[in-house]
Parts: C-alpha cells; sequence; structure tokens
C-alpha cells in the first residue's frame, strides 16, 4: 500500500539519516524529506537516494529557490517540498523530473500553485487552517487536487482530516524530533501508520 504520508526529517543528522531511513521504509513510510535547514542537508539526501534505491521517494524541504533545485536533481533525489508557493521551484522542479508540493494557505496560492505545475499542495500550517478552512477552499480546487496537511496534523485527527477531503500528510515533529532514537522513530511511524490505514481503508 502506497501511503500518502511525507516524513519531514528536520534536524536530521547525515550518521543519522540510513538507519532513520530503514525504520520509515520497514515501517511502511516510503515518501522522505530532509528540510534544507538541517545539518549537512544535501550529504543526507545524497546517501538515503543511494541507500533507498528506489524502495522510497526521497527529497528535500524547506526549498527556497532554484540552485538548491539543481543541486537536488544532481543528487538524484525526487521531490521539492518548500514551505511557499515560488512558480519560479515549482518549474525548476518539473523541468528536472521532480515531485513539487509547495507550500499554500489561501485560494489565489493554491491556485497559482497549481498554474505553475505543482504535483500537490501542502497546507501549512495546516492546524490554523483548520479542518474547515480546507473544506471551503478544497471547493474551488480541480477535481483529483493532491492535498497535503502538514503542521499539527497527527493520529488523532487524520480521520476529520480524511472526512474533509485530504489526500495526505507531512508528518514533521509527532514522528522526529533531534535526540530522538531510531526506535522512538520507528515506534512513532507505525503508529502513523496505523492511524493512516484506519483513517483511509
Amino acid at each position: 500500500m502506497s501511503r500518502n504520508i511525507i516524513a519531514i526529517l528536520r534536524g536530521l543528522t547525515p550518521e543519522e539519516a540510513l538507519p532513520v531511513t530503514d525504520a520509515l521504509i520497514e515501517a511502511g513510510i516510503t515518501r522522505i524529506e530532509v528540510p534544507l535547514n538541517s545539518p549537512s542537508p544535501f550529504d543526507s539526501i545524497s546517501a538515503m537516494v543511494d541507500h533507498a534505491s528506489g524502495g522510497a521517494l526521497i527529497g528535500a524541504g524547506t526549498v527556497l529557490d532554484t540552485q538548491s533545485v539543481a543541486r537536488l536533481q544532481d543528487l538524484g533525489a525526487q521531490m521539492v517540498v518548500s514551505p511557499d508557493c515560488n512558480p519560479e521551484v515549482i518549474a525548476a522542479s518539473k523541468t528536472a523530473g521532480m515531485l513539487s508540493f509547495p507550500g499554500v494557505f489561501t485560494p489565489t496560492e493554491a491556485l497559482t500553485a497549481l498554474r505553475a505545475g505543482a504535483d500537490g499542495l501542502k497546507f501549512f500550517p495546516a492546524f490554523k487552517l483548520g479542518v474547515d478552512g480546507f473544506r471551503a477552499i478544497k471547493t474551488i480546487l480541480p477535481a483529483g487536487t493532491a492535498t497535503y496537511a502538514v503542521g499539527g496534523v497527527g493520529p488523532a485527527n487524520f480521520a476529520d482530516w480524511k472526512a474533509a477531503g485530504i489526500s495526505g500528510f507531512g508528518i514533521g515533529s509527532n514522528l522526529f524530533q533531534p535526540g530522538y532514537t531510531v526506535a522512538e522513530i520507528a515506534a512513532n511511524a507505525r503508529r502513523m501508520v496505523r492511524a493512516y490505514d484506519e483513517a483511509f481503508s
């Protein structure tokens, strides 16, 4: 089962990268991003791309400029996640053959991102928009638009977001924080997967 859960590993170090990647894949999470404001993020991403060898979509988060997109392309990354809607970053990601998930919050940003070629929309911070706010915006989105709730989402509210029509989730601090052991991350990942499967079954 392919799950629309993107693991957000903000603060991951290169030393942790491969054990954490293995733990996530084993739990059933196969979309993984390392935010570029993490320590030596390109080193982690490069190692993870080679290690996963097609078993997971590996990419970067907090991608703010086209220079970063070019570096990610060189590493073989497959996914670009941004905190904002930057049409130049979206276009560069698509030209490079990568999936693009820009951050949006308003109808204007959502439609601007889609016109630029985004593969899906990251609604951030989701806890501020709320389920009702998302439900209202969804009415103006093209049918079939992939939507991700990011920020303040977790097993306790997966079902509520699913009922509002969300496609998936980006999970950060509920899954990974600097200092967590691999065992803790694995346990969190299994909990996320169980809740997701219950909500989307």
